[in-house]
């Protein structure tokens, strides 16, 4: 821990299941402060906007705000904005993709984009795909906010934004950049935020596959919690198929609070 400066934790199924507060996540939180260590909540969610999901988090009683929220959207927004400053973006998404979009400079349209930039969307339908092919055919550049094919919902899993993208790249044969965990720019734009190196930094997740991989795609230190999808049960199958071991594995949140030493 003396080479971590900052913590970037993810969220369900690491704080929380649904609407749910995880065992121990506002300890854990309030123990951070406390300490004065540096952390974000970093999401693949692309549908809230960061004020969102810090009201999500704090309605859960975890103490949260929106400067400390990093989600895809954010990162997508501000990977266009890198490559090309005030482009024109066509989006397929919701409040928070559309938010990050204009907050970072860019000008939506809905003719002849630079950029399409797609996230959950859940008023996507044929037309959609239809049109989001043809302006990538043309010559837009296709940006996925993050690759999660199935979401957990209420009423059971749902198609995430990833399920679309798949739709648009068979229908385009163009495959997106894909901003959200596993890959590494969503990760390394939270090292950005709280301007460290993403060496002196540590990923915080429930899941091998996105969390735990992000963090390693991106140069970061790891550390897996057994408190959603991976578990002590299926742990060994995780490591075979993704090739990763993580820095740490904790049972818990009370049992990484003592790692942390906090």
């Amino acid at each position: 821990m003396e080479q971590i400066e900052g913590l970037l934790i993810d969220l369900d199924g690491t704080l929380y299941h649904g609407h749910k507060m995880i065992p121990g996540a506002d300890l854990l939180i309030k123990a951070l402060r406390e300490a004065d260590i540096p952390f974000l909540f970093v999401t693949n969610n692309s549908s809230r906007t960061a004020a969102n999901v810090a009201a999500h988090l704090s309605g859960m009683g975890i103490e949260a705000k929106a400067e400390e929220v990093c989600t895809s959207s954010m990162a997508a927004a501000r990977y266009i904005a890198e490559e090309s400053p005030g482009a024109t973006v066509a989006i397929l998404g919701e409040e928070g993709l559309r938010m990050a979009c204009v907050e970072a400079g860019l000008q939506i349209v809905t003719e002849s984009p630079d950029y399409v930039v797609q996230g959950i969307d859940r008023s996507f339908n044929y037309a959609s795909l239809a049109q989001a092919s043809r302006w990538i055919l043309s010559g837009a550049n296709f940006v996925l906010t993050n690759p999660d094919l199935m979401l957990p919902s209420d009423d059971g899993v749902m198609p995430g934004a990833g399920t679309i993208g798949a739709a648009i790249e068979a229908a385009s044969g163009v495959k997106p950049v894909v901003i959200g965990k596993p890959e590494s720019h969503l990760i390394k734009y939270a090292t950005d935020l709280l301007n460290i190196q993403p060496e002196h930094a540590a990923v915080v997740g429930d899941n091998m596959r996105t969390d735990i991989a992000a963090g390693v795609n991106a140069g970061c230190r790891t550390i897996l919690v057994l408190t959603g999808l991976t578990t002590t049960e299926n742990l060994e199958h995780y490591k075979s198929i993704t090739g990763i071991t993580p820095d740490e594995i904790c049972a818990d949140l009370a049992e990484l609070k003592m790692f942390l030493g906090v």
